[in-house]
């Protein structure tokens, strides 16, 4: 069975999602660590509480190739087949992303390649955009950019607020990130270029 590696910073509800849908038996793998860069992280609280294997590794201060070294320690030791950033606020480093070629994946409150970054959700009501969403992608090199393998979209309410705007892409979030690791496992998919093509 595959084995799944879920980093995180926060509050960890992509996690949550995620363990859910591999709960009822719609992801055919296990978690075998979730690893937090803030000790204070809701989410490793939660994973703790949920019986997972949860590890606190603070980047607080350290250099990124430092800190990555760690990262990829723990991971190997764990087996880890999947990398899945979830709410993880950390660039990773090329060497790191290097050791798991399109086997991390990441979830934006974007549709990529629109609002790439930090507050994605800010950036959409300021452009006046009527419809965002969400992006799950491979990590590569460049910042939000690797092959997209699937988007939700979310309409831009005129009274919308970032807050409210982000709560209904959440939604859409914890919807499509376990679709996305199910399209992985399964395997049924090459890469072109940018594009992740569905056999």
């Amino acid at each position: 069975m595959k084995r799944l590696g879920i980093l995180l910073s926060g509050r960890g509800s992509n996690f949550e999602a995620i363990a859910d849908a591999v709960a009822r038996g719609e992801i055919a793998a296990e978690i075998a660590v979730v690893i937090a860069s803030r000790p204070e992280a809701r989410g490793l609280e939660t994973a703790r509480q949920r019986g997972f294997n949860a590890v606190s590794i603070p980047s607080k201060g350290l250099d990124r190739e430092v800190y990555d070294r760690m990262l990829l320690e723990e991971l190997h030791r764990q087996k880890v087949d999947l990398v899945l950033l979830a709410g993880f606020m950390r660039l990773l480093s090329a060497s790191f992303i290097r050791h798991f070629p399109n086997r991390i994946l990441n979830i934006h409150p974007s549709l990529l390649p629109a609002f790439p970054g930090l507050d994605a959700q800010h950036q959409a009501l300021e452009h006046g955009v009527k419809i965002t969403g969400c992006t799950v992608h491979f990590v590569d090199e460049q910042l939000d950019a690797g092959p997209i393998v699937v988007q939700a979209a979310v309409p831009v309410l005129d009274h919308d607020t970032v807050e409210s705007l982000s709560a209904r892409i959440l939604q859409e979030e914890h919807r499509i990130y376990p679709e996305a690791i199910r399209t992985v496992l399964g395997g049924h998919y090459m890469i072109a270029g940018r594009r992740v093509i569905f056999n």
